[in-house]
């Protein structure tokens, strides 16, 4: 059954020009975001590249130094009618007074903050995780702690739901039954996710689309196929695959040099891609979606 406010006219939670400074450094930088509604996101950058910061902003937890955020038309700081429809859910700190809360006064809190709140769904999940809802979150695992934040997460029916790192402290099992848990949720209610993870290879099956933050900018957004298709390696003689690039007008976002042979990561168009198949002393080959992000966030790293 659909939550009730996926009946509402489509709403989209945006960022236009969002800037934040902390001191003399820029975290985000003139960020311009549309997060539609009724899909899953990845959102990927490297550490420090404003991920959190970003996050906390677009759910008001956080204040910015310029730009706006609008759900629906409506800004969303201090505004409880936005902000009842998003959820926000990142890493627990042992060290931080939440950590001191038991399972249970935790999710407790989650409910009285969360309108849409399915405390059944909450049970199902700390059955299936096997969660002491008694014991206090500082005296749990790294594993255990992200449990508990992807409960709060997905019992929250948030229309708009984002989890930073939420598989950051689970091993390769529970990751497979969080994402499954994920697809079902999002198969059921429609709602929207944005996931925030380093662990993108894993994690790309599950992303409709995805979102890449380099140095505080968005670089991109878009289906997340459509991306990975706009990139190939192109292998030969480093003289072969240096003149071919010349004649496609292509530069190597990343290359790799083995003796006399090197390989380079470019991005191009279908037209491109097919004069480079055509050049007999070249080879061509797919990326996945983390040897895109790597070529994006490289900044023409040199290996080898």
């Amino acid at each position: 059954m659909k939550i009730e406010a996926m009946t509402n006219a489509a709403r989209t939670l945006e960022a236009r020009g969002l800037c934040k400074q902390y001191g003399k450094q820029t975290v985000l930088d003139h960020v311009d975001l549309a997060v539609e509604p009724g899909c899953i996101y990845g959102l990927i950058g490297r550490n420090g590249a404003g991920k959190t910061t970003l996050l906390s902003i677009l759910t008001g937890q956080n204040t910015k130094n310029s730009g706006e955020v609008t759900y629906g038309g409506e800004p969303v700081w201090e505004n409880p009618r936005a902000l009842s429809d998003l959820c926000f859910a990142r890493e627990l700190n042992p060290g931080s007074e939440v950590a001191a809360l038991q399972v249970e006064e935790y999710l407790l809190a989650a409910r009285l903050f969360c309108p849409r709140w399915d405390e059944e769904y909450a049970r199902t999940l700390i059955k299936k995780f096997g969660l002491d809802t008694k014991k206090r979150i500082n005296k749990l695992s790294k594993g255990q702690m992200s449990m508990v934040t992807i409960t709060a997460a997905l019992a929250s029916r948030a229309p708009v739901t984002i989890l930073d790192e939420p598989a950051a402290g689970l091993d390769v099992v529970m990751r497979e039954c969080f994402y499954r848990l994920l697809l079902d949720d999002y198969a059921e209610t429609n709602r929207t996710f944005v996931i925030s993870t380093h662990i993108i290879e894993e994690a790309a099956g599950v992303f409709e689309r995805v979102i890449v933050l380099d140095e505080g900018r968005v670089i991109a957004n878009s289906q997340t196929d459509d991306l990975v298709d706009q990139f190939r390696y192109v292998s030969g003689s480093a003289q072969a695959v240096d003149r071919a690039l010349a004649a496609c007008g292509l530069q190597p976002l990343q290359q790799q040099g083995m003796g006399p042979h090197k390989t380079a990561a470019v991005r191009g168009t279908p037209e491109q891609f097919a004069r480079l198949a055509a050049e007999p002393d070249l080879e061509l080959s797919g990326l996945n979606l983390q040897n895109v992000f790597v070529a994006l966030c490289g900044h023409g790293d040199e290996e080898g």
